[in-house]
């Protein structure tokens, strides 16, 4: 038996085509062009020293399936690739390597390019952009701008979270678990200079929108949770030193169970009456022993908690005019609502523990009474609560509020945990903040003729520690004229962070070419929204809500002309080294896809990526598989066509085209499972095809038997590879040329050679698929009572209906109401009754 083709081969192949494609531009999306537009974008990667491990192209791969086949049903379809390069990681590695960023980024792409391409991946690369060229990054500073001067934009000290060990502040999005999330260095707080993006004011908006959106549930449910908006009550406590205390509560039917007061560490009423608290230096040493500690730190429900009393300070609590002691205590957010909790230990499980821990008055409102360790953080009926004893925990709560209102000590409010996003990095890798400081005008943007405001060559850019960026130290380039007054002023010193230039790109490559503005209208107008975006969750807060905020404000000033950007979203799971483990150059089990290739092909890389398991799963790489695609491309689908096609060209196979019933289906399946991203199941079904049920293909013969029918469907052949294509397109477009080269007029198959992706996606006829029978099982109250024949992919209704009709059905049904029915397609239908 013919062996396959050898390594430099299979090489050869996917070379030649690469090149073909390239040079007449088959994958070139078309502005303005009469057919139906689709717009199909990965998370563009950020190129790191490492290049590509074969967890990167997953989601690369099923874009290029679903792109191939929207073209091939007549869709033009824009399908770009870029480099997300500005920010910490490439920073990081040009350090780690003695390089400039520049230089380092630069030869990362490179890598990345070519590493891509050899995948044979359909990017439109005319369109390629690179967040770090300044004919890119002039117009992410013309955005800031924008916002600036629409007061999104905004300066302030603030106690942000700094990463030691990067140098930089970092937005609360980029602490995990109290660590960097880039370096896993602990954070500590520190109050800096920054500039600060005023996304609440889009909070309402970024929640209420996602209902419009295509995304997995989960990946909603973690942008709600981070905007994190509560309806409440606004209580306003008397402090005895003269101020009103208020509080944001969502429990208003707990508030004669609050026992003492809890105000954050950085809460303005501590310093402000300090000669009123009679231990105001033990208070000052608790705040500096806590200043450190991360958000999640402090809120964690089981560390313990601390704190300490304000003493002389005491709370009046507006329901029943009880005083309370009012304590600091680091499980209070400054940041969070109004800096301050009323404290209900029966009813909250953190008051709880730091009630008992004090030996503070645990007082019960809300029953059942008998539990004494734990809190009780239900609903339930009140007690202890004077006239509104008695009511459910909902409708007190409205009376509660109501009471406090008519008293001028409460009202109805709204609650946010999304904070406005810390914009400035104290590092020398991306984007200047295009702001100019004049000690007489103040803050002044650049003008847009003046942009870019060029990112300066330096020799040293390691960041300093000290909270100020490289920048900083280079005075030709701070030292400017300030463009209101012509005036001595500075430039601002600070950088954007990584997140900037990603805001915004999938825009840039529908008119990356653009030197008057950010993008053309009529493109935008065409293009957008983007229909299909895939990519990692990893991105589920940071990129997705950061792009959503600047959309919408880009749509709002009328730039875009809608508020969303990514309509259907996506995400791949992660691909595991064997072991089962994250891959990691520390733990040395990373697969560099380049191997795979070199020894396998891109076309058994690509199909093995998708057919590993479910696209959204989590899935370990397996070598002993990858090899079972490389048999099935290489050994029967390659080797076998080009025998077929051969034979026919001798006469040892006729051609019998049209006879194929198998076809139909697998048109069929393979349609349906790319557009639900079931890639796995598509493989499997073109598998089944190309082999047939038990080894027995309707519409070839075995090639090793000299059977009595030795005819060819090369009709069938033709459209199977159009259906492969997609997943295996080198191989493909290989075996295409053949046989459109050689049988097409003997065969009947159309017109001569062009490229398969030329080629209209095959139809299939309903007819010819469900004229195959299956056994079909009827139960009553889930015990066998029939078996039939029915054909093929009947509905419940049909096959209800035809069961009913049935003598012996119809008898035990008789006396019988049915209750439920459960049906599960061409395998099953039970009648509960």
């Amino acid at each position: 038996m013919e062996q396959e083709p050898k390594i430099a081969k299979k090489e050869q192949i996917s070379k030649k085509w690469q090149k073909y494609w390239a040079k007449h531009k088959v994958d070139q999306a078309i502005d303005f062009n009469d057919r139906p537009k689709k717009y199909v974008l990965d998370m563009f990667p950020y190129p790191s020293g490492a290049g590509l491990h074969v967890g990167h192209p997953e989601g690369y791969t099923a874009t290029d399936i679903y792109s191939r086949y929207l073209r091939m049903n007549g869709f033009n379809v824009l399908h770009p690739m870029g480099w997300d390069a500005f920010g910490l990681p490439a920073e990081n590695y040009a350090i780690k390597t003695g390089a400039l960023p520049k230089k380092t980024t630069e030869d990362n792409i490179k890598v990345f390019k070519k590493q891509i391409q050899s995948i044979g991946f359909s990017y439109d690369w005319d369109r390629e952009i690179d967040t770090t060229d300044e004919k890119y990054y002039k117009w992410t500073q013309w955005v800031f701008i924008k916002l600036f001067e629409h007061g999104l934009a905004y300066e302030d000290k603030a106690l942000i979270n700094f990463c030691p060990s990067c140098k930089t502040g970092l937005a609360n999005e980029e602490v995990s678990e109290g660590s960097c999330e880039r370096c896993g260095t602990r954070v500590v707080r520190k109050e800096m200079r920054q500039w600060i993006l005023k996304i609440t004011k889009y909070a309402d908006r970024l929640l209420e929108d996602l209902d419009k959106l295509d995304w997995p549930e989960p990946i909603k449910a973690m942008q709600r949770n981070w905007i994190g908006k509560s309806h409440g009550t606004n209580v306003i406590f008397k402090l005895s030193v003269g101020e009103d205390l208020s509080v944001f509560t969502t429990r208003a039917d707990t508030l004669f169970g609050c026992t003492y007061m809890v105000v954050a560490p950085e809460h303005q009423i501590i310093r402000k009456f300090a000669s009123k608290i009679k231990n105001y230096h033990q208070v000052l040493d608790y705040i500096d022993n806590v200043k450190d500690k991360s958000d999640l730190e402090r809120t964690e429900l089981t560390k313990e908690k601390s704190g300490i009393i304000l003493d002389g300070m005491l709370a009046t609590n507006p329901i029943n005019n009880k005083q309370v002691p009012v304590y600091v205590a680091d499980y209070v957010l400054g940041h969070y609502g109004t800096g301050a909790v009323m404290a209900v230990p029966a009813h909250d499980e953190r008051d709880f523990e730091f009630a008992r821990k004090y030996g503070l008055e645990i007082k019960s409102v809300i029953g059942p009474t008998d539990k004494k360790d734990t809190a009780f953080t239900e609903y339930g009926i009140l007690e202890n609560s004077q006239e509104f004893s008695g009511l459910a925990s909902k409708e007190a709560i409205k009376k509660i509020t109501k009471k406090l209102s008519d008293k001028k000590l409460g009202s109805d409010a709204i609650n946010y945990k999304l904070r406005d996003w810390i914009f400035s990095r104290q590092r020398y890798w991306g984007e200047p903040i295009p702001i100019i400081h004049c000690q007489k005008c103040g803050q002044i943007p650049v003008p847009e003729s003046d942009l870019p405001v060029k990112l300066p060559e330096v020799d040293n850019y390691e960041p300093s520690g000290d909270g100020t960026s490289p920048l900083s130290k280079i005075e030709s380039w701070i030292n400017t004229k300030c463009p209101k007054c012509g005036g001595p002023a500075k430039r601002e010193t600070n950088t954007m962070p990584q997140w900037a230039g990603s805001c915004w790109y999938y825009l840039r490559f529908i008119d990356p070419k653009n030197k008057m503005v950010l993008a053309d209208q009529k493109k935008l107008k065409y293009w957008l929204p983007v229909d299909l975006y895939v990519g990692g969750a990893e991105h589920a807060v940071l990129h997705l809500l950061y792009s959503r905020f600047w959309h919408k404000f880009l749509f709002d000033i009328g730039i875009v002309p809608n508020d969303e950007p990514f309509m259907k979203l996506r995400n791949q799971g992660m691909i595991l080294a064997e072991d089962g483990r994250k891959m990691s150059k520390s733990l040395g089990n990373v697969i560099n896809p380049d191997d795979v290739i070199n020894k396998y092909g891109a076309d058994v890389f690509r199909m093995y990526e998708m057919f590993i398991g479910p696209f959204e799963d989590a899935k370990p790489w397996s070598t002993t598989s990858i090899n079972g695609i490389d048999r099935f491309l290489w050994k029967r689908v390659f080797t076998d066509s080009n025998k077929l096609i051969d034979g026919a060209l001798s006469e040892k196979y006729q051609i019998k085209n049209d006879r194929s019933d198998s076809i139909h289906k697998t048109i069929k399946k393979v349609s349906e499972d790319i557009e639900n991203f079931k890639f796995n199941t598509a493989i499997a079904e073109l598998m089944i095809f190309f082999n047939g049920k038990d080894g027995k293909p309707d519409w070839k013969p075995k090639i090793e038997k000299n059977l009595k029918d030795n005819s060819v469907d090369f009709l069938a052949l033709k459209n199977f590879l159009i259906v492969l294509s997609p997943f295996a397109p080198h191989i493909c477009e290989e075996i295409y040329e053949k046989l459109m080269t050689d049988l097409p007029e003997k065969a009947n198959l159309g017109e001569k050679y062009d490229s398969i992706f030329k080629e209209k996606w095959p139809k299939y006829d309903n007819n010819r698929i469900f004229n195959e029978q299956v056994e079909l099982v009827i139960q009553i109250n889930s015990k066998i009572r029939e078996k039939i024949l029915v054909s093929r992919g009947l509905n419940q209704e049909q096959i209800r209906e035809h069961a009913l009709g049935l003598p012996r059905i119809s008898e035990l049904l008789s006396n019988s109401k049915i209750k439920k029915t459960i049906f599960v397609i061409d395998r099953l239908i039970n009648f509960i009754v």
